[in-house]
């Protein structure tokens, strides 16, 4: 076994020498195959079934070495009896059999990479000169038509589902524009509260910050992290959320909408969170037609988990297809909802073999891989995607006819900031449900590259955890580079390093835009190392297809992975009795976000969607069909 290692050692990069050093025999086996292709940079070109052998490879090394715990492991054996919560609970507790706490609101984020102490350079560079020179939108750069505003709203309601970060209200941060770079700031200063550090009981991660969310896929942005916000939100009869008579979400005097998490949102997510609460609520309906005895707290259960399992399939099989728009991808994620099999043989004959055969959904039992259920710190980074929205909201006349491809006529250009907060609540009554849709999928989104972070976000009004205006305004992407910093989350490189892809040695082996390599070498004094890790992504070059940067996807490999595997209700609990037969008949019959529109609003889908995903720009064509078995097709 020395021998072998030593001859690994010789073939791969130098960075990988002591990570390799730990692993099995097997595994290095495994990591010299995985590493041969990077260096060779051809995983995405091979044919679709090497493909995915070589990213369930990669995603096992990343089970196995790239998950850590923060915060102290729960005692061996079970700690509560599962069958006394064969639901969803309000704060996420109860999911884990093993861990009573795992996944539950006000639990640490973990960690895919180690944490880096970046306390002395919080400030190098400056993150306002960062925004301004690398990150602040010159021109709107937009995806074309692989993705609309709904797919960029729609990220964002997930989300408000799985994290945000519990502050330090006790003190504050004042960032102030270096005179280089104060002309061309919105804001000359501001000021946002720090986010908490808290002690672990761990000797090697000592603090970590809490997630005030449930980071479980369980809805929670329509049923809120706790039993006092769903208690707002139901209607306590038949089991049904709240939602005004115009198809809405309602709001409180002060202009707050009534939902499970309307902290910094706007009207795109709000529109989302609509949708979705009339999905319960006509669950509700077919259970309480099926099963006539059900009373409300019983449908409320089952069409939670219902609802929820409908978000999480739709964001598995369709939003991510259209992200990561190729085949090797649409026959990962169908694998990881239905397995090699497939649907049809699923379908008939339910879950039959392991994760691969049969796919992540409906397994024997939730696999943690030895870690307690979190998200981490690197998932919160890589998901930093708000140049996806445009700097206007083209609002169309639902009133007029659509052209020949669906398309209805431009009424007016809103600005971007007349659509969040409350200003966007107040919008989104006078242009109404239908007008808002349709208007958001017609529309293209914004590219995740340099110089296109929207210049409004630069000028921000922050909300308070109940979602009033905070008096400070902040700089979101001078803000979001400073979050990265203060969270311990690897610069560029070492972010690299620690999913084991190759680091970059020069700047031309990020991007070769001659323009932003100017800038870099200017903003980073040269140093690769110093790179940030949100410039990193927007700048990095994009396996065609891909929306987002290859280092952000291989964190979704191994979480998106994770939130399905190591969920009870998504294995275990996937099924009739827990879900009851209707309502998994109502899962396994919806397999994209088409449906669900269909389902309410059939003559939208009819009238003003020309393409085959609700994601891609509705007005163009749809896919063409592939004869070609997915499993016997070559990238071009």
């Amino acid at each position: 076994m020395g021998v072998f290692k030593g001859l690994v050692l010789k073939l791969i990069h130098r960075d990988f020498h002591e990570v390799v050093r730990r692993m099995s025999m097997i595994d290095t086996f495994l990591f010299l195959i995985v590493h041969s292709v990077d260096k060779l940079g051809i995983w995405h070109k091979l044919p679709v079934i090497l493909g995915l052998l070589y990213l369930a490879t990669r995603r096992h090394l990343h089970q196995e070495y790239s998950l850590f715990n923060v915060g102290k492991a729960p005692p061996g054996g079970v700690r509560f009896n599962p069958k006394d919560f064969p639901y969803r609970t309000a704060d996420g507790k109860y999911n884990d059999p093993f861990d009573e706490d795992a996944g539950a609101q006000d639990t640490f984020f973990g960690r895919n990479i180690h944490p880096v102490d970046q306390s002395k350079t919080l400030l190098k560079p400056d993150p306002m000169v960062v925004a301004t020179k690398l990150l602040a939108r010159r021109k709107l750069i937009d995806t074309g038509k692989q993705f609309n505003v709904i797919a960029a709203s729609w990220i964002q309601f997930m989300i408000h589902d799985w994290m945000d970060h519990l502050e330090d209200t006790k003190q504050e941060v004042e960032l102030v524009a270096p005179r280089e770079v104060a002309s061309e700031c919105p804001l000359k200063s501001f000021k946002f509260f720090p986010t908490k550090q808290v002690p672990t009981g761990l000797s090697d991660i000592k603090t970590g910050s809490i997630n005030i969310r449930t980071p479980w896929w369980d809805g929670s942005v329509l049923y809120g992290s706790n039993a006092e916000m769903l208690g707002k939100v139901r209607t306590f009869e038949d089991g049904k959320l709240k939602i005004d008579d115009d198809g809405l979400l309602p709001h409180y005097r002060d202009g707050v909408a009534i939902s499970g998490d309307v902290r910094n949102s706007w009207a795109g997510v709000s529109t989302l969170q609509a949708l979705f609460i009339k999905e319960h609520n006509a669950v509700c309906d077919a259970l309480k037609k099926e099963y006539t005895n059900m009373g409300d707290n019983d449908l409320y259960r089952h069409a939670r988990l219902v609802t929820s399992a409908v978000i999480a399939k739709i964001h598995t099989i369709d939003w991510t297809v259209e992200l990561l728009k190729t085949d090797t991808l649409l026959a990962g994620m169908r694998g990881n909802w239905y397995g090699l099999l497939g649907k049809k043989f699923k379908d008939k004959f339910g879950h039959v073999g392991g994760e691969i055969l049969g796919g992540l959904v409906g397994l024997k039992k939730p696999n943690n891989h030895g870690v307690p259920y979190s998200l981490t710190e690197e998932f919160t980074s890589v998901y930093r995607m708000h140049p996806l929205l445009p700097d206007d909201f083209y609002l169309r006349n639902v009133y007029a006819d659509p052209d020949h491809n669906k398309s209805p006529p431009l009424s007016k250009k809103v600005p971007m900031s007349d659509m969040i907060g409350h200003k966007g609540e107040e919008s989104t009554k006078k242009m109404g449900f239908t007008a808002l849709l349709v208007s958001m999928g017609h529309q293209a989104s914004g590219a995740l590259e340099l110089f296109n972070y929207p210049l409004w976000f630069r000028d921000l009004i922050p909300h308070d955890m109940d979602g009033e205006d905070r008096p400070d305004h902040v700089d979101l992407a001078a803000l979001e580079v400073y979050r990265d910093r203060e969270r311990k989350v690897a610069r560029y490189n070492d972010f690299r390093r620690g999913l084991f892809l190759i680091p970059i040695s020069k700047w031309e082996d990020l991007t070769d835009d001659k323009e932003a390599i100017e800038v870099l070498r200017e903003v980073y004094d040269d140093n690769v190392e110093e790179l940030d890790i949100l410039v990193g992504l927007m700048a990095e070059k994009k396996i065609k297809g891909f929306a987002i940067s290859e280092t952000a996807f291989v964190i979704f490999l191994v979480m998106a992975s994770r939130r399905l595997e190591a969920d009870s209700f998504f294995t275990c609990y996937f099924n009739e009795g827990a879900y009851t037969k209707k309502g998994l008949e109502w899962v396994n019959t919806t397999e994209s976000l088409k449906d669900v529109i269909e389902r309410h609003e059939p003559e939208i889908s009819k009238k003003w969607m020309n393409s085959s995903s609700a994601f891609s720009v509705w007005d163009s064509p749809p896919n063409k069909p592939n004869y070609v078995p997915i499993y016997l097709r070559i990238p071009h």
